[in-house]
């Protein structure tokens, strides 16, 4: 798949439903956060879990983050995914001072043929350690270097105010004379 292929394939999915969470008004500090526990969520070392975790987080955090955002940082965070199983797993084993899981074909050989299923149990679990361990450190660092960027883009993308502060001509001057049984007398000039 070539540039110009992932191009289009790439504004639907990541910069159009982006702009649409910028241009309803997100919260900056909401946002940071959504995308910071969506990415975080998203690492989650076993593949298919991280929707109903961040399904999870959404309904026990409710108002605070934005929904959207959440969901849209944990489908980005796919390949980081995956690129991340290893070092988790390196770092439970390193935690629990547990056997080094050799990533060899060897090992794949053993996987397939289901001779190695204490060993791949073990590794897992190894993972699971090492992003719980890493996860706070995570969605932290995320959120400190997010709350910056959400401040930037929710200004520059915000919508216009649907009420402006000023009159809409210099020539319009509205004067409210009194209330009367609940009627307002409204004095327009032009």
């Amino acid at each position: 798949m070539g540039i110009p292929r992932f191009m289009p394939w790439f504004n639907k999915k990541i910069t159009d439903p982006l702009l649409l969470i910028l241009r309803r008004g997100a919260e900056p500090n909401q946002l940071a956060l959504s995308v910071a526990l969506g990415l975080t969520l998203g690492v989650f070392p076993i593949f298919g879990v991280t929707v109903f975790l961040c399904g999870l987080a959404i309904a026990l955090l409710g108002s605070r983050c934005h929904a959207p955002s959440v969901m849209l940082a944990n489908f980005i965070s796919a390949p980081i995914e995956l690129s991340l199983v290893v070092p988790f797993l390196r770092l439970g084993e390193v935690i629990t001072g547990g056997s080094h899981f050799p990533l060899t074909t060897d090992a794949l050989k053993k996987v397939l043929t289901g001779k190695a299923s204490h060993e791949v149990l073990l590794s897992i679990l190894h993972a699971l350690l090492g992003w719980l361990v890493a996860s706070p450190f995570i969605l932290a660092v995320l959120y400190v270097i997010l709350l910056p960027c959400s401040k930037f883009l929710v200004h520059k993308f915000a919508p216009l105010p649907s009420s402006p502060k000023k009159p809409l001509s210099p020539f319009t001057d509205i004067r409210l004379k009194k209330m009367d049984a609940g009627w307002m007398n409204v004095n327009l000039k032009m």
